[in-house]
């Protein structure tokens, strides 16, 4: 198909191509062959060579030298494996190469680079098959990439990644990404129409709207945001006003020139000057103006800004910062616009002229009288006395230090000026005199000359604030400073940092070390331990006992350390009685103070059985003189006891006894019955073996039962054939009593049976049936059972005989130390069994326990206490003034080591609390102002100029000193103030001159005070001052009133409950406030009454907020509360044991609990439910049935019952029985009879058996004996054989029976295999009162036949088997540990300094998690409470006032503001209240966190027909990027916008750019943006986008699901009480049904009938009428009315029948159907009841487990 598609394509190129035919036939022929290349192939088989994945690269060392290999094999193109030969050798891939052998230790060289992601592409541009697409509604998905390397980490050199991939999987190469929507830029709804622009003539109005959203990701740009609109007010009387005055910014502040310069530039007078000259000095002037005011547009921005800050800083300034403005009179016309005006001027130049002469000559007269006073005032200065003169130079010394130019601050008051300028209604710049008409601005102000902050060099480096070395410590800090030389002055360049800081560390020899401290603990306390839930037991009530796992505690506190610490902790030393120090003193990580701990648990004396009584023995075989002997039974000690108080029980005990002897013969068995005179048959003995042993029935030598009795030969009998034949005796039973008494005799019985009778008269005949039986005598001793009875050990006393060394444990033993070696005792007694003491010589002697043992002392501890530590620190602030708050400082002092064994007792007090002394009242600095001195004006040369000007009065700036004080008064360093007062008072004001017939008042006094709230009236007072006292102009009251009078304030206080109730505290008791260490406490009050608190909040009549005291109320509300204490899970008591799971071999026994009671409050949890037990906490041990523990005991065979009776021989078939019980099997033998089930019943020996009764002289043969074992393996070709021994021998001619007897061995049924079979492990099994920590797991082995039976351990024993398991495994129960808590700690600073919203907060932290079943920790960590409501004064901005051009129509202006004291309540919602400023006044002077406070700033009057924009809008709330609440993740935005507005139709081409401005936020919400729309009116209605806060828009909705805002139908609907609908068919208006014509169109509307429901108010109540109203009437029912109308309107607009019109009838037919129905059941005949049997038992009622886990 490749080649194929590969010959099209050359032949379609070549179409296009003018080849000569010769090409074209040469290209077809190869094309043709190419075709027929494929056909060739296909028919030859087809082989390639593939490989395998490459394997694990080895070799002998790490690094570059490995190999690896992988499969190479040829294989057919249709997948099978063929010979290599059939594949091209040459082409065979390599199958080994050389590869890099990663070793463990490359982990550390190799890890994988990652690239940064790349730009995220759209899923439709990599896949072929996917469409973008068409409509963005959330973000479109991506895909991102990124480079992956693995590299070497030195060097970053690139690596393979097989190298990387050893370690860790190579990490992804690309990711999904979300591509954002573009998002439309968003705006508000358009503003009111504003007024028109002009008063007469055309003018304009406009309207604007903001940006709520900018254009985001590609979206839609911002639509314009001003619309216009001409307006004509009316035509204008007079002609309009085209031209208008414009002012330009004020110039540089400049110095007033020297009276010599300007003297100078007057020179030659005027009298000399040629006409013209004075008027090229005014325009040099006037130049200078102009190109100053030019520098100040360029760059002097700072000196007007910082001339802003000076005139707004202060509020007394507010009316002195408005004098210039106002109260300015015009100076001369600017000297560059006046130009065109020069002629019209020229006719009154002569008069300036000679006005100028007059100036200059006055001022030289002037001139002249000043320097002869000076004159004057020298030669009387010169009278004067030297200690005069020094006086006088001191105070101007003085003077000169508060003066402005003083030390630090050189205030120079300058003048500046501005231009103006008459401009066109389009914007030229006209002549001058074109605005005659308007009065001449001001061009003229007082300023002050700015001044950069100067400062002096660095300081030395002060010395370091650490002054000893510790290369581990926090370093020190040394300082350097400089000092201000000179303030800022007039928005001058700000000082520098004045303070720099450097850490250090002091070097040197001399430098000592510093002194250290570190973590001391005390003892740990000792271990608790608590139970487990499995373990709760309500009659376990005494938990002294525990042991295993638990907790335990100490307390950690800071110490100074010595310069040689211990090497030991616990030596000496380490419980040195240290000082205590402020824990913040000691820097490492505080040891622990909680750890796990162990309590070894005491195990208890476990003791063997009894054995079997003993014979009687001498108490001693030593010493036989004594006739009295004993019978001993013992046992021994199986497990011995540790730890704990408990003994063993005794181990012997005795039985008196007659005739002891020390060694007795035993027969171990007897030889065959041996006739006696070498008959064959008849009387003879059976020899006994013997053997020699003592009274422990060890085996001993035979020499040592010289003086016992040596056994007799037994009397037997061998029978004749004609003999009676009797089976042998049984062995004796057990005896019945294991002692002999009044009414109690032991006794012993065996038997035997007759296995054939005798021949008649010639043989020995069978004895009665009396004679088979015999009993005998045993256990005839007494039943007094004695033994030694020991009690506990006793105290450890000092024993007498050895010299006392038990001094008291001073300080120089370890805790377990022995001092010295005491004595021991316990009672020992002789009991008897049942009776109690006896005298001790009923008890063997010789076996009388030890009563005095030696033990060792313990030294005795006194307790060891700290000495006290300092006093917790004093608040180490100074008190405001004041303030009478008394603090407490406190110390404590700590135990180490506890009291013990007769220690001297710590003492009761350990902490100790004293009241702080009084602290030093604040070392406070303020500022203090001095007079300001005269104001000074704009020089006279600059203002002379101006109509109207008087050269001693008009606006100007004076200027004050101000000084660093102390408290007392005293001078104190500006810097002092500058770091600790409150900001520096401004330096100038702008100040008035009144003139002479202006009228001077002094400031308002402070309104009197008011007797009473709500009574009365208050006043405040100012006067007339100066010479206006005398102006009758002045004395004017309406005018200028002096008395101010308004009622008192009227304040009503009511206090309310705000905010939530905080959290159930608990009380706290009296706790240091200062730690001095971190004790634990294990078991913290959790639970109980407490109280909670509610902040409440006081406000005044007008509903601002208090402090809470006017209120008289404390701040808060008080509720007891509860807190839940914590109840733990409760389990049943543990159940019984079950039986062993087998009674055979190794198996279970389980014993269980069940919940009683669930947790709550955080209690301990419940163990997980056991779902295959239903039981909470189960528990399985191993057990061990002893196979032969039951076992079957027969009786005798019982007398034959012959059958088939042959009375002459006695003889024949015959039937014997017996009885057979399962007894329990003891090591005295089968002891008492039990259920038949508990034994084997595989084993069960037979009750009856059916047999042959040997005739006379027959052969008499014994029971068959044991099978003979097969051997294994079992095998068919073995066999098994059991013998029989003949009893009586048969008579002549008669032969006895085979006595053997061989069967094969079958697997299964008479041989077996055998082996091991390992139980499961036990659940963890703990010493007796262990709660937790180590235990023992056991299994046990189980010997299993080959048919699944257990059996006896023996039979796999016998064989030999392999015990390869471990039956033991130590295991682990988890310790019980409650949470244990930190103290609370002490409240936090309040979240808010003010409001309603201040919340306190204390913590806690987990000091030891919990482990196990313990309790679980809390949930609350931490507490919180209201803060006292305190009200919120802040300073706040009023609104500008409008901009405003002093002096002309527009240009450059000001607009001002006020800072005011506001209240709130902290929330953010509701408006701040407007307040006294006094109430802020200990707030520093800022507003929003800003402190620069500007009341005043430059704008611009726009001039009429001027084109401008308007302010900044608001940054709009921070939005995210969201797609139905969803947010993308692409981070918010805030915008703010400026529009145009228009004044001029003629000037709308010269108007600026709309402006928008974004900024990233943080917080951002949400918005969802849906369309509205309004009701039809007609066929259109309104249709806007909403935003969801309510707020209406433009853009933000999807234009696709846009509702129809217009509507109409074709044709349009002309019929009486028709209308267009929404489908755009025509229907009827409410009221009217349609009825439609056969094509579909509405042919008329007709009224529907009413269904008029009245109600109870209506008059009609009793009547139901169905009728036709008219509609009108129905839509005209007031609101008002009772009835309800409701209209049925069958059809629809299309004339069809309506969807409910079907589902009523459906109604109907079935209602119908029902009625049918349930009349035809109520006419049919009943039928006859028939009777039914009731079962009247009883369900057992039954429980079933509902699931519940907790259950």
């Amino acid at each position: 198909m490749g080649l194929a598609g590969t010959a099209m394509g050359t032949l379609w190129v070549t179409r296009g191509v003018a080849a000569p035919p010769l090409w074209r036939l040469a290209l077809l022929f190869l094309s043709l062959r190419e075709f027929g290349a494929p056909t060739q192939v296909e028919t030859t088989p087809f082989y390639i060579w593939q490989t395998g994945p490459w394997g694990r690269c080895m070799g002998s060392e790490c690094g570059p030298g490995g190999s690896q290999s992988r499969a190479v094999w040829c294989a057919h193109s249709e997948g099978w494996t063929t010979l290599h030969t059939n594949c091209d050798q040459a082409e065979r891939p390599d199958n080994q190469q050389s590869c890099f052998r990663v070793c463990d230790w490359h982990k550390d060289l190799y890890d994988w680079q990652l690239g940064a992601w790349n730009q995220c592409l759209p899923v439709s541009l990599r896949s072929a098959g996917v469409q973008r697409p068409a409509v963005c509604t959330r973000a479109e998905e991506g895909i991102q990439t990124r480079e992956v390397d693995c590299v070497q980490k030195a060097n970053g050199e690139p690596a393979e990644d097989t190298i990387c991939e050893y370690f860790e999987p190579k990490p992804r190469l690309e990711q999904a990404c979300l591509i954002p929507c573009p998002q439309d830029c968003i705006v508000s709804e358009f503003s009111p129409w504003t007024e028109c622009s002009k008063t007469c003539g055309t003018g304009l109005q406009n309207r604007i709207r903001f940006v709520l959203s900018p254009p985001l990701f590609g979206g839609a740009a911002c639509p314009n945001l001003t619309e216009l609109q001409t307006c004509q007010p009316g035509p204008c009387q007079g002609g309009e006003s085209i031209y208008s005055l414009r002012v330009g910014p004020w110039g540089p502040c400049a110095v007033p020139l020297p009276r010599q310069t300007r003297q100078a530039e007057t020179l030659p007078t005027e009298s000399e000057k040629p006409i013209g000259e004075s008027d090229k000095i005014q325009n040099l002037g006037g130049k200078l103006f102009k190109d100053a005011d030019k520098s100040s547009r360029q760059g002097d921005k700072r000196s007007r800004e910082s001339d802003k800050r000076s005139q707004g800083s202060d509020k007394q300034s507010k009316e002195g910062d408005k004098l210039p403005t106002e109260g300015g009179k015009p100076a001369g016309p600017n000297r560059k616009l006046g130009r065109p005006e020069r002629k019209p001027e020229r006719p009154s130049r002569q008069a300036e002229r000679s006005k100028q002469q007059k100036k200059h000559k006055n001022m030289r007269k002037k001139e002249k009288m000043r320097k002869k006073s000076q004159e004057r005032l020298r030669e009387q200065g010169k009278v004067k006395d030297p200690a005069t003169r020094e006086l006088i130079k001191k105070k101007r010394n003085r003077n000169r230090q508060n003066r402005p130019g003083g030390k630090f601050w050189d205030v120079q008051v300058g003048f500046q000026t501005r231009e103006f300028t008459c401009v066109h209604k389009s914007g030229n710049v006209e002549a001058l005199s074109l605005c005659s008409e308007e009065t001449v601005p001001v061009t003229y102000q007082a300023c002050v000359i700015p001044k950069d902050c100067s400062v002096t060099e660095w300081s030395e480096w002060s010395s370091c604030s650490k002054e000893c070395y510790d290369p581990n410590g926090p370093k020190g800090e040394r300082t350097r400073i400089r000092t201000v030389s000179q303030f800022p002055i007039g928005g001058g360049e700000e000082c520098p940092e004045l303070e720099e800081k450097e850490p250090c560390s002091p070097l040197g020899k001399g430098v000592p070390s510093c002194i250290l401290y570190s973590w001391k603990s005390t003892e740990w306390t000792e271990c608790k331990v608590d139970t487990l839930l499995s373990q709760q037991d309500r009659r376990r009530g005494n938990q002294t006992g525990l042991c295993g796992g638990g907790i335990q505690s100490r307390e950690v506190y800071c110490v100074q350390s010595s310069s040689n610490p211990p090497s030991n902790p616990s030596s000496l030393r380490s419980k040195e009685a240290v000082r205590p120090m402020d824990s913040d003193l000691c820097l490492g990580v505080p040891p622990d103070s909680t750890q796990l701990c162990h309590i070894s648990c005491s195990v208890d004396c476990e003791v063997s059985s009894w054995s079997a009584w003993g014979p009687c023995s001498y108490e001693n075989c030593l010493d036989q003189v004594a006739k009295k002997g004993f019978k001993l039974r013992k046992r021994k000690i199986v497990n011995e006891p540790t730890g704990g108080t408990g003994n063993c029980p005794h181990l012997v005990e005795a039985i008196p006894c007659e005739e002891p002897s020390c060694y007795v013969w035993l027969i171990v068995k007897l030889d065959e019955c041996i006739p006696d005179n070498g008959k064959e048959c008849g009387p003879g003995t059976q020899n006994p073996h013997v053997q020699c042993v003592n009274s422990d029935g060890d085996y001993v030598e035979r020499q040592l039962c010289r003086d016992a009795i040596l056994p007799m030969p037994a009397i037997c009998d061998v029978p004749c054939p004609k003999d009676c034949a009797l089976s042998p005796w049984t062995a004796w039973s057990l005896c019945s009593h294991t002692c002999s008494g009044k009414n109690t005799e032991g006794k012993q019985t065996r038997a035997r049976s007759i296995l054939a009778y005798n021949a008649g008269e010639g043989g020995i005949q069978c004895p009665n049936i009396s004679a088979l039986q015999e009993m005998r005598s045993c256990n005839d001793h007494p039943c007094t059972v004695y033994h030694w009875q020991t009690g506990l050990w006793g105290q450890c006393i000092e024993d007498s005989s050895i010299p006392a060394t038990n001094t008291s444990m001073g300080r120089a033993r370890s805790d377990n130390a022995s001092c010295s070696v005491g004595m021991q005792t316990r009672k020992v007694i002789c009991v008897r069994v049942n009776v109690g003491q006896v005298p001790p010589k009923k008890c063997p002697e010789s076996l009388r326990p030890e009563t005095v043992r030696p033990c060792l002392l313990p030294c005795r501890r006194d307790c060891i206490v700290t000495p006290y530590s300092d006093w917790s620190s004093c608040p180490s602030t100074c008190r405001e003034a004041g303030g009478n708050t008394k603090k407490k400082q406190y110390r404590k002092r700590i135990i180490i080591q506890l009291p013990a064994n007769g220690g001297q007792d710590c003492p009761e007090v350990l902490t100790q609390e004293r009241e702080c002394e009084a602290p030093s009242v604040c070392q406070g600095y303020r500022w203090k102002t001095h007079k300001w001195r005269r104001c000074q004006l704009v020089p006279w040369s600059v203002r002379q100029d101006s109509p109207g000007a008087q050269e001693a009065c008009g606006p100007g700036l004076h200027v004050r000193a101000v000084s660093c004080r102390k408290p007392d008064g005293s001078q104190a360093d500006v810097e002092a103030c500058l770091k600790f007062a409150s900001p520096m008072p401004h330096l100038t004001q702008h100040c008035q001159q009144p003139c002479k017939d202006d009228c001077q008042l002094s400031i308002w006094s402070k309104f009197s005070s008011c007797s009473a709230d709500c009574v009365g009236v208050r006043t405040r007072k100012r006067m007339l001052v100066g010479k206006s006292r005398k102006h009758d102009q002045c004395k004017n009251n309406q005018m200028y009133p002096l008395i101010e009078t308004n009622y008192c304030p009227c304040n009503k206080y009511n206090a309310q409950p705000v905010g939530n109730w905080s959290d159930c505290i608990l009380p706290e008791g009296g706790r240091m406030e200062g730690q001095l260490g971190m004790k634990v406490q294990g078991d913290i009050k959790e639970c109980g009454q407490g109280y909670r608190y509610q902040a409440m909040a006081c406000y005044d009549q007008d509903n601002r907020i208090v402090e809470t005291s006017r209120c008289n109320s404390h701040g808060y509300i008080e509720e007891a509360c509860i807190i839940p204490c914590p109840s733990d899970c409760k389990l049943s008591e543990w159940s019984n044991w079950s039986r062993c799971s087998k009674s055979c071999g190794s198996g279970v026994k389980v014993r269980s609990k069940w919940l009683r009671e669930k947790p709550y409050n955080g209690g301990r949890p419940c163990p997980k439910l056991d779902h295959v037990n239903q039981a909470q906490v189960y528990e399985v041990v191993p057990c061990l049935s002893d196979c032969g523990q039951y076992v079957w005991i027969a009786e005798p065979w019982s007398v034959w019952k012959v059958s088939k009776v042959d009375l002459k021989d006695n003889c024949g078939e015959g039937v014997q029985t017996r009885k057979v019980w399962c007894m329990l099997n003891t090591i005295d033998g089968p002891s008492e009879q039990v259920e038949d089930y508990l034994c084997d019943p595989e084993e069960m020996p037979l009750g009856a058996r059916n047999s042959q009764l040997p005739c006379p002289e027959d052969c008499v043969l014994l029971d068959w004996g044991a099978w003979s074992p097969c051997q294994l393996p079992c095998d068919r070709n073995n066999s098994r054989v059991r013998s029989v021994n003949p009893i009586r021998q048969p008579g002549e001619g008669k032969l006895c029976p085979s006595t053997k007897e061989t069967e094969p061995c079958k697997l299964n049924s008479n041989c077996f295999h055998y082996s091991y079979n390992i139980t499961d492990w036990s659940t963890c099994q703990l010493s007796g009162r262990a709660v937790c920590g180590n235990g023992i797991k056991t299994r046990m082995l189980d010997c299993v036949r080959s048919d699944g039976k257990s059996v006896d351990l023996k039979f796999c024993k016998e064989l030999g088997l392999e015990r390869k398991w471990q039956m033991n495994a130590s295991c682990v129960v988890e310790c019980p540990v409650n949470c244990q808590l930190s103290d609370w700690s002490a409240w936090s600073e309040c979240t808010n300094t003010c409001g309603l919203a201040g919340k306190l907060w204390r913590r806690r932290t987990v000091i030891q998690a919990p482990q196990g079943d313990g309790r679980p920790c809390p949930t609350q960590m931490e507490q919180w409470k209201s803060c006292l409501v305190k009200p919120c004064y802040h300073w706040q901005y009023s609104a500008w006032s409008e901009c405003k051009s002093e002096g002309a129509r527009c240009g450059e202006g000001l607009r001002f503001r006020n800072v005011s004291c506001f209240v709130s309540d902290g929330s953010g919602q509701g408006k701040s209240s407007l307040v006294d400023d006094e109430l802020c006044g200990d707030l520093e002077p800022q507003v929003d966190g800003d402190t620069h406070i500007i009341l005043q700033e430059s704008c611009t009057v726009p001039c009429p027909g001027e084109c401008y924009l308007t302010d900044w809008t608001v940054w709009s709330p921070c939005q995210l990027s969201c797609v139905n609440g969803d947010d993308l993740g692409f981070g918010s935005v805030q915008v703010r916008s400026r529009s145009v507005l228009a004044q001029e139709p003629e000037n709308l081409l010269q108007c600026p750019e709309q402006e928008l401005q974004a900024r990233p936020c943080t917080e951002g919400q949400c918005f969802q943006y849906k369309w509205r729309s309004g009701p039809w009116r007609g066929s259109s209605r309104q249709v806007w986008c909403q935003r969801s806060d309510g707020l209406n828009v433009t853009g933000g909705c999807t234009a696709t699901t846009k509702p129809m805002a217009d509507r109409s139908c074709d044709p349009p609907c002309t019929k009486p009480r028709s209308l267009c609908t929404e489908t755009g068919l025509c229907g009827c208006e409410e009221g009217y049904t349609e009825v439609m014509t056969s094509d579909g169109l509405l042919d008329q509307c007709t009224v529907i009938p009413v269904l008029e429901i009245p109600t109870a108010s209506d008059n009609r109540a009793d009547v139901k009428t169905i009728r036709a109203l008219n509609p009108t009437q129905a839509a005209a029912n007031t609101p008002g009315r009772a009835g309800r109308t409701w209209f049925l309107q069958p059809f629809g607009p299309d004339g069809k029948l309506k969807t409910w019109v079907y589902g009523v009838a459906a109604g109907a037919f079935v209602l119908l159907i029902f009625i049918i129905s349930m009349t035809y059941l109520a006419c049919k005949k009943p039928k006859k009841p028939q009777r039914r049997q009731m079962n009247n038992r009883l369900k057992p009622l039954t429980l079933a487990y509902d699931g519940d886990a907790d259950m």
